[in-house]
């Protein structure tokens, strides 16, 4: 019987194809099919493009400008800084009340429109640093902790709980007011400094429960590592935290840096971030007071907004893609039907 089947041999290009499918096609078929995860790539990626024509501009190449001078566009992109000389047509201009600047300016002469642009890349860099620490951090001190147990457990256990001892905010503040830092990227990983310690306690108490399960007892009996134990056995039940936990870090880092830019603790001289924009309309222009100015507040809201609706909307979709139960529900079926076996009526 074995002497007349045939060999199959598999070329490493379909190997790597097979790959493709399995980690990255198929997931996201199954995550676009959720409405909510196409709102929220669709918002994403607006973000992205913006920041990424913001960033070649701010490197000298201008094709935001170029393609627009072409058009014979009356508005280009200029860097939000307040400018030395002032005129009368700069100052105070209402959206859509002059083209060349069609969201209109503060009272400093800004336009609006190029400062929330302007912020849009300082803004994705800090979500980065700050959501990848914080999610890399909760996940290897979670996972190690709570697979390998004895002295390890508790020593990584002690220190997350000296982590959330730790009151976040005033800890934040100190840092920004210590060292001053410029780069997104610190100011993202100093926002979440401790932000980690919550999800990694989380995380714990599910390993706990995840490493005596037969099929991680099955791994151990075979001889499989550790690593790969906890990559292919522990991990990917853990996914719908990890992924929930991400969002939730980008978001206190969206809120944070605004506080933090608001306050004055970082930046002020150009509108690198939302935050300041908002210090200039409350403080400078008295946007909350004289009528007229409301949309100094409204419009730099409205980015935020929109980054955090988006972000929620993600991690909502996502769950369909590591959440098994889910999944069943949304393709219209629940786990007893596909588990029960189909009965056939006799004939009468």
């Amino acid at each position: 019987m074995f002497g007349e089947s045939a060999v199959t041999n598999v070329t490493r290009r379909q190997q790597a194809r097979e790959v493709v499918d399995e980690s990255i096609v198929a997931p996201f078929k199954i995550a676009w099919s959720d409405w909510r995860t196409k709102v929220a790539l669709i918002i994403i990626t607006t973000f992205v493009i913006t920041a990424v024509i913001v960033w070649l501009h701010q490197i000298g190449i201008t094709i935001l400008n170029d393609a627009l001078n072409l058009v014979g566009s009356p508005w280009t992109l200029e860097t939000p800084r307040s400018p030395t000389v002032l005129t009368p047509e700069m100052t105070g201009v209402r959206p859509f009340e002059n083209w060349e600047t069609p969201l209109g300016t503060f009272d400093n002469g800004v336009d609006v429109l190029s400062a929330l642009l302007w912020a849009t890349p300082g803004m994705l860099q800090m979500i980065i640093a700050g959501g990848v620490f914080s999610t890399a951090m909760a996940t290897l001190v979670g996972t190690v902790s709570g697979y390998k147990g004895g002295t390890v457990e508790t020593v990584l256990n002690t220190i997350v709980d000296v982590a959330v001892a730790i009151p976040g905010l005033p800890l934040v503040v100190v840092l920004m007011a210590i060292f001053q830092p410029s780069s997104p990227y610190v100011i993202g990983i100093f926002i979440t400094i401790n932000v980690w310690a919550g999800l990694a306690r989380t995380i714990h108490s599910q390993v706990l429960s995840l490493r005596e399960k037969s099929y991680v007892e099955a791994s151990r009996t075979m001889g499989i590592s550790t690593p790969q134990i906890i990559r292919k056995d522990i991990l990917p039940n853990l996914m719908p935290y990890i992924t929930v936990n991400f969002v939730y870090a980008a978001r206190r880092v969206v809120y944070d840096s605004i506080a933090l830019y608001y306050l004055g603790l970082l930046g002020g001289a150009t509108a690198e971030n939302w935050g300041v924009m908002l210090d200039w309309a409350y403080n400078e222009n008295n946007a909350m007071t004289v009528p007229g100015k409301e949309f100094m507040l409204i419009l730099p809201m409205i980015p935020i907004i929109a980054l955090s609706l988006a972000l929620i909307l993600l991690s909502q979709g996502t769950d369909k893609l590591f959440n098994p139960r889910v999944r069943t529900r949304h393709e219209g079926k629940t786990v007893q039907d596909d588990d029960a076996d189909p009965q056939v009526n006799p004939p009468m």
